[in-house]
């Protein structure tokens, strides 16, 4: 058995030197994918990368791929991977961590120039985040096979730059082929971006699972009218259509067990003593299976016909079902988990993740970590240095205990 240990003061000062690229006023990041920031951390990472030994290729949609050999020259590696892009109100750990972890994972076996049989990868997968360009998780849906380049190309921000225009300008279009990169498992730490862990005193989330996941665009079509002079009972004002739907829509959620959520919207000529006519909102629906999000959504679409009738035009512009983690993978983390005698329990993922789209290629498994009050996708959003540490701990006990095999059985390589 090896007695690697993860150096938690550096991983720490790594996730403090790496939250300088993109910092904001409020102590939190706005590192949008493909944006000047993106690519000071990208060029960081690549470095860090090769100056322990990786060699480090980039796929067409950004996708950034670094390589540590092992014994075996023939064998696929074993991946670690996550993002480095942000919300636009984002903090220190969401994806970064998991980058970051691995990058320290293979630190500490450079450090004992210690060799493990198969070679390890580590991944920084292309707007995760969906916050600049729609949808989520687009590079490793690209690699996955569920989106192809065209598609990830045509997406447009909230200034009408594309993808394909954007990624050119940070110079991170690079010339390895999309699904060329292969390996063999992977293996993703993250912030649970929940409240479970930390309010039942727990150490490790070992994740089973993610819920499903649906992305709309509703455009609601009303009357622009004076303020002062229309009577109200004469209105056909947008924006409380809008109102009226957010509230019911979470009303259902509640009751079905799901989640909904509008985070954007837009009146297409917004003036104060104007009534809203037309406008544009998103919405979010999630739930922890495939029938009761179908259910959720069709009790949601009525609602909205019943608001608004044929002015409302709802479209669906990202599906993802509920997906189950790898066995074997799983039953890595939690032996790893068990020899470190970290407090555990099973959880279902909340967010989506790249390991999503990569579960669909690979076995595949993630590791959480609690986050102060669950709270994420906020620049407050903080973890403790201790569940850091030991959240890479047992990432490296992991990628260093399992090998795959033709039985689908775990084999140790120390």
């Amino acid at each position: 058995m090896h007695n690697l240990t993860i150096d938690s003061d550096r991983l720490w000062r790594t996730i403090l030197e790496t939250s300088a690229f993109g910092a904001t006023p409020d102590g939190g990041i706005r590192r949008l994918t493909l944006s000047p920031e993106d690519r000071q951390v990208r060029d960081w990472f690549r470095a860090q990368c090769e100056a322990i030994g990786c060699s480090v290729k980039v796929d067409t949609v950004g996708n950034m791929f670094a390589t540590r050999p092992g014994r075996n020259e023939h064998a696929l590696p074993i991946a670690m991977g996550s993002h480095l892009d942000t919300q636009p109100t984002g903090g220190k750990f969401d994806g970064v961590l998991g980058v970051l972890a691995g990058l320290e994972v293979l630190r500490t076996l450079h450090d004992a120039d210690f060799e493990t049989e198969h070679p390890l990868m580590l991944i920084n997968w292309t707007n995760e985040e969906g916050a600049r360009f729609a949808p989520a998780m687009l590079g490793s849906g690209v690699h996955a096979g569920v989106f192809d380049q065209a598609f990830a190309d045509s997406r447009t921000d909230a200034d009408d730059i594309s993808f394909a225009e954007a990624i050119e300008k940070i110079g991170y279009r690079g010339e390895t082929p999309l699904g060329e990169t292969r390996f063999a498992a992977m293996f993703e730490l993250h912030i649970e971006q929940g409240p479970v862990l930390e309010q039942e005193g727990l150490d490790i989330g070992i994740v089973t699972g993610v819920q499903a996941m649906r992305w709309y665009d509703l455009v609601i079509t009303g009357q622009e009218a004076h303020a002062g002079s229309t009577p109200m009972d004469m209105r056909c004002d947008g924006l409380a259509d809008a109102a009226a739907i957010i509230l019911g829509t979470q009303a259902i959620a509640r009751r079905l067990g799901g989640m909904a959520t509008t985070g954007q919207l837009s009146i297409a000529a917004p003036s104060r003593n104007v009534v809203p006519g037309k406008l544009t909102m998103s919405l979010d629906l999630r739930h922890v299976t495939d029938t009761g999000l179908d259910v959720l959504e069709i009790e949601v679409a009525d609602l909205i016909q019943k608001q608004c009738g044929d002015r409302a035009v709802l479209q669906t512009i990202w599906n993802s079902p509920a997906v189950y983690f790898n066995a074997t993978c799983t039953e890595t983390v939690r032996h790893a988990a068990e020899k470190l005698g970290a407090s555990r329990r099973e959880i279902v993922s909340g967010a989506g993740h790249d390991s999503v789209y990569i579960s669909r290629v690979v076995p595949t498994a993630m590791i959480f970590i609690p986050c102060k009050e669950g709270l994420s996708h906020n620049h407050a959003e903080s973890a403790e240095k201790t569940h850091c540490g030991l959240g890479a701990q047992i990432l490296l006990e992991a990628v260093t205990s399992y090998l795959p095999c033709s039985e689908g059985k775990l084999i140790s390589s120390s």
